[in-house]
């Protein structure tokens, strides 16, 4: 197991904390319950195989990293990239709980790629391309560490309307604190879900035999308290919450349960929502 680092500072905000690490500990297997079809189908889409070395954009705590460390076996090699060190750490320590010794860590920017050029036979990223700042000079820095005929393979949301689940929250939590949000192509988890956005961004980057899939999410809880409890873990959410004061985060995070409650039924709770999953090849 190899991991480089450079100094946390670097890595920027709150997503570099280690309270941020344990958060994205604790939500592995509600992840791995939801997205582990999409998952499958975007390593599949991205060629990742036996023997095949492969690189993880925007990584997190290793969820895809892991399951194309598995892939690709003993005579390949996964790296995985994030741009905080915390997170990373929880994505070595799995890979290491998991036996996986061809997996190694970089701590480095989506857009300033420090790796060699035509290095990586796939690369793939899970819900990460969309809130790099500048994701046309990340998928430059993509196409270029590829082999020539390697894919890349890049999982986003939809449209507002298409995620529910969380775009409701959101939505409920910038009307209660009267807080600005950015416009969605500026920056935001749903700035590539318009048609044709994630295709164009793959083109203009220099990317052919480009395609793109829908995929159905689901996520499932036996109760709407179970729900609660989760949604009151994740990063982005939390960050807009600190920003209300206690007695609107209060309000909000009742409609937020008022919302959900359309979401339940005779099995608890289930709500879907819609993923694109975008692929080209160098």
């Amino acid at each position: 197991m190899m991991t480089e680092q450079v100094p946390e500072t670097q890595a920027g905000g709150t997503w570099s904390s280690r309270e941020a690490a344990a958060e994205w500990r604790r939500g592995a297997a509600v992840r791995a319950q939801a997205l582990g079809p999409a998952t499958a189908m975007m390593l599949d889409l991205a060629k990742v195989d036996a023997g095949s070395r492969g690189l993880d954009v925007g990584a997190g705590t290793g969820d895809a990293t892991l399951v194309a460390a598995q892939r690709v076996g003993p005579n390949g090699r996964v790296l995985a990239t994030d741009i905080s060190a915390s997170i990373l750490e929880v994505a070595a320590e799995s890979a290491r709980h998991a036996g996986l010794r061809n997996v190694g860590t970089l701590v480095v920017d989506a857009q300033r790629l420090d790796l060699e050029t035509d290095a990586f036979d796939a690369a793939v990223s899970r819900n990460c391309l969309m809130l790099i700042p500048d994701y046309h000079q990340a998928l430059t820095q993509i196409r270029r560490i590829l082999k020539p005929g390697g894919r890349f393979a890049a999982m986003v949301f939809s449209t507002p309307d298409r995620c529910p689940p969380i775009s409701i929250p959101h939505a409920i939590v910038l009307r209660v604190g009267r807080l600005t949000s950015p416009a969605p192509e500026r920056f935001g988890g749903f700035r590539l879900g318009a048609p044709g956005m994630l295709e164009d961004a793959y083109r203009t980057a220099g990317f052919r035999e480009v395609s793109v899939h829908t995929v159905p999410i689901r996520r499932r809880f036996p109760s709407l308290a179970e729900a609660m409890q989760y949604e009151r873990g994740p990063l982005p959410l939390r960050e807009l919450m600190v920003r209300l004061s206690d007695a609107e985060q209060a309000q909000a995070w009742a409609e937020i349960e008022r919302a959900f409650g359309q979401f339940v039924g005779p099995n608890g709770f289930e709500a879907t929502s819609e993923q694109l999953i975008g692929v080209g090849t160098k």
